[in-house]
């Protein structure tokens, strides 16, 4: 019987196994364009991968169709470059049939939320021990331009001329809606936050969604400025800190603070920092998870890190309970399955 892989820090630190991050970099040219956000996520994967302590052969990523979806090309370990939307579907078959492995999904904004929207829910849903990485530039780059489910409202394209006047989808509300376990966001050019949020992900059992903020230097470029800019990065990101109360500002002199069920933008020094929200990743109801989901400018800043992070059961030990059950109290019998349940005789005449 084969278990689940779950990566613990104290298999990682005996150096079960010796990898470096050359050990992951495949042979395969990477073509995406110069200064497009996909370049960092695939360096920073290759750089935490090692720090995991599992053998490649047990690592495998599974992709649709998009930009980021060459991504699997790109790493020396086992990958399906799979159809538009459904990657989802071929990981969380495989997560099934081989709980050993280590299974990452990498998809879009438009791959997993426009046509792959629905396997990118019932995932989540399932908690079935995967883990979803969604590269998020607001716009479809791979077929030059169009607006995307989370382009923001207004958006011009080429798709859009005079402007998107669709609302865009929230990864993380979505995440929420569907009970994931596991939730965070943070930026591709985070570097350092991208790889302790990586990390995180993969020692979690059961289904983990992680956005991650990336630019599209050709078609979107500085849709995430606001986080990115040097300069005003500080008043426009809120770092999330289990157990820690929630201030930002370039000397942290700004926080949040929930006026009934509404939060509010406050002065440290004018209220104190106890009537600061504390921040609660493992709180079991998604109120909180929820409320941060839908913080954002002009008003607020933008949440980073992990919003939830809580075990529940995971579907595949579920699914392998009732098979052994079965297997220890069922004779199995061919002819009576085929003969269970009702039944219907007819016969035709071919005139």
């Amino acid at each position: 019987m084969t278990t689940e892989t779950h990566i613990d820090d104290a298999e990682v630190t005996a150096g079960a196994v010796t990898l470096t991050r050359k050990d992951f970099v495949s042979a395969q040219d990477v073509r995406w364009c110069p200064g497009c956000g996909d370049n960092a996520i695939l360096a920073q994967v290759q750089k935490t991968l090692p720090e995991l302590g599992i053998p490649r052969e047990n690592i495998v990523f599974i992709s649709g169709i998009g930009c980021s979806s060459r991504f699997p090309y790109y790493m020396n370990t086992y990958g399906i470059h799979s159809i538009h939307g459904r990657a989802p579907t071929l990981a969380m078959g495989l997560k099934v049939a081989r709980p050993e492995l280590l299974v990452w999904v990498i998809t879009g904004d438009g791959d997993g939320l426009a046509i792959g929207g629905n396997h990118f829910a019932h995932a989540m849903r399932r908690n079935i021990d995967i883990n979803i990485l969604l590269f998020n530039n607001r716009i479809y780059g791979l077929t030059k331009g169009q607006y995307s489910p989370t382009s923001a409202f207004g958006t011009r394209s080429v798709s859009s001329p005079d402007g998107s006047i669709e609302n865009p989808v929230n990864p993380v509300g979505v995440a929420i809606g569907n009970e994931a376990a596991f939730i965070a966001r943070t930026v591709d050019v985070f570097q350092k936050h991208m790889s302790g949020i990586l990390k995180r992900a993969a020692q979690h059992k059961g289904a983990t969604m992680v956005e991650i903020a990336q630019n599209c230097i050709i078609f979107n470029d500085g849709a995430w400025a606001h986080m990115t800019d040097p300069e005003n990065r500080q008043d426009n990101v809120l770092y999330l800190e289990h157990g820690q109360p929630m201030r930002f500002g370039k000397q942290g002199e700004k926080g949040i603070r929930l006026k009934g069920l509404t939060p509010e933008v406050v002065v440290v020094d004018e209220v104190g920092e106890d009537a600061l929200l504390v921040h609660d990743e493992k709180a079991e109801e998604p109120t909180l998870a929820y409320l941060l989901s839908r913080m954002g400018p002009p008003d607020f800043p933008i949440p980073v890190g992990v919003f939830r992070a809580i075990d529940k059961p995971v579907y595949s030990a579920r699914l392998m309970e009732q098979v052994h059950t079965a297997q220890d109290t069922k004779k199995p019998d061919l002819a009576d399955l085929y003969r269970q349940g009702e039944c219907w005789d007819f016969s035709c005449s071919v005139g």
